[in-house]
């Protein structure tokens, strides 16, 4: 995994952090392969029937707008 990457990836999922933890969930980054986010749900994210739409329309769209380099998300 490309540091430099992973640390811009890092700083925008810190940023999207507290409105996940908010609602009780929590992310964290897993790893980065050719531009694929791997990230884990945590919390109340891991068993809600939203969480896909959270991570597609919130953070992949977040992430790619921020970061070019990201090609996607996905929960693993």
């Amino acid at each position: 995994m490309n540091s430099e990457l992973k640390d811009k990836v890092q700083l925008v999922i810190n940023r999207i952090r507290p409105q996940l933890q908010a609602d009780g969930g929590d992310i964290e980054l897993v790893d980065i392969v050719d531009g694929v986010v791997k990230v884990k749900l945590r919390g109340a994210c891991a068993g809600c029937p939203m969480s896909q739409m959270t991570l597609k329309m919130g953070v992949e769209n977040y992430l790619k707008k921020e970061i070019p380099e990201v090609k996607s998300v996905e929960a693993v």
